[in-house]
């Protein structure tokens, strides 16, 4: 195929993915839905006129930038033959995206400030002690397809090993399209994507358990319901996430075989990552369909009650308190992207912007940990160093 015209393909569909993305981004079905744009806000003011003003706002001007920065870098890719153009435009278009969503978050936090939204209303916080007491447990059974998929390769690669070639051959991507790098055959680098395998699942595993674990942000005003919700939530999410985690490793299982057999077959290259990564995908937008903080799953039924396992059913009578979310705009920086708070416990906290979990920055063990992470990896970096100069 024209290199030309696969720069112009690879391209366009990187900006214009990215374009709907950072246009839906703003989207309540997104973010949790009394933090627009990062603004901590009263339930009753989260659909308030100034804050559809800046959603309006945001997309007015990012779409015509996104058109203009796509045109560019397709011109351009095309006169220097090059689908890293298409990496700088989107990068382009991510710093035009943060400037727009920091000018909304400035607005809305100077139009929450003049109007006093926090002035009649009783602020509050809630917790369930049940969450510690009896935790949604790790599904230690969605983590056997994953193990599965890592033995099968380890047991391949034990087989094929000894008959391998001196050279083995990866595919990457270029701006001629896919290409194949040669490699020296050592157990390193013959079983390195094997390894992969095992950080990526003990990742996983260990992201699960960590979220199993965040604090909780609960619904004040109605904390029963909402407390049954997040444990739903937690159990769909745990399962989401070592779901995808066996989708990606039979991916790389795939491409340990192609690289094992030596087959250089477009078509099947691109069966073995594009199946994996699709339905990765697809789970991925079960997920975000139910909301952050799975805001948007239906319980219905049932007494109440729900068991460790984030099993059960809640029938929506839940008797209201009258509060709203405590106002704690000020341990959050970057327009609601970062949270510092020394005081607060918890490493793990629920996204302001987006779904998921941030980590406290402000919290003594998560700064230990990661400064003796880096400590470990600097020193190794340095001994690798040395040792291959000597």
């Amino acid at each position: 195929m024209n290199t030309v015209l696969v720069t112009l393909l690879v391209n366009s569909g990187i900006l214009l993915a990215l374009g709907a993305t950072l246009y839906a981004a703003p989207s309540p079905k997104l973010n949790p839905h009394s933090v627009p744009f990062g603004v901590r806000v009263p339930p009753d003011k989260a659909d308030a006129p100034e804050v559809s003003e800046q959603r309006r706002r945001y997309r007015a001007l990012l779409l015509p930038a996104t058109l203009i920065v796509t045109v560019a870098a397709l011109v351009i890719g095309a006169v220097l033959d090059s689908v890293a153009v298409g990496g700088v435009a989107a990068l382009v278009l991510c710093v035009i995206a943060a400037a727009l969503w920091l000018s909304a978050h400035r607005a809305l936090a100077r139009a929450k400030e003049r109007g006093n939204w926090y002035e009649h209303v009783r602020q509050g916080v809630v917790m369930d002690t049940s969450l510690r007491t009896d935790p949604v447990r790790l599904p230690w059974a969605w983590t056997i397809p994953s193990l599965v998929v890592v033995v099968v390769t380890a047991v391949a690669g034990a087989i094929v090993y000894p008959q391998l070639p001196e050279m083995m051959a990866l595919p990457e991507r270029s701006s001629s399209g896919t290409v194949y790098r040669e490699i020296t055959t050592t157990f390193w680098t013959a079983f390195s994507l094997v390894f992969a395998q095992i950080l990526l699942t003990a990742t996983v595993i260990g992201t699960v358990a960590a979220v199993l674990r965040a604090r909780a942000d609960l619904d004040v005003s109605r904390p029963r319901s909402s407390a049954a919700r997040h444990r739903r939530y937690l159990s769909l999410t745990a399962r989401g996430l070592l779901g995808i985690a066996a989708l990606l490793n039979l991916m790389l299982l795939g491409l340990s075989g192609m690289m094992w057999s030596d087959s250089r077959s477009g078509a099947v290259l691109s069966l073995v990552i594009g199946v994996p990564l699709l339905a990765a995908v697809a789970v991925s937008v079960v997920l975000v369909r139910i909301g952050p903080g799975g805001g948007r799953l239906a319980l219905e039924g049932g007494d109440g009650s729900v068991g460790s396992d984030g099993s059960g059913d809640f029938d929506g009578s839940d008797e209201g308190t009258g509060l709203v979310p405590r106002d704690d705009d000020r341990h959050w920086y970057g327009a609601g992207t970062v949270y510092v708070n020394a005081d607060d416990p918890a490493i793990l906290v629920p996204r302001r912007v987006g779904m998921g979990w941030t980590v406290n920055l402000g919290n003594l063990r998560f700064l230990i940990v990661s400064a003796a992470v880096l400590a470990i990896a600097a020193g190794a970096t340095v001994v690798s160093v040395t040792v291959g100069s000597s």
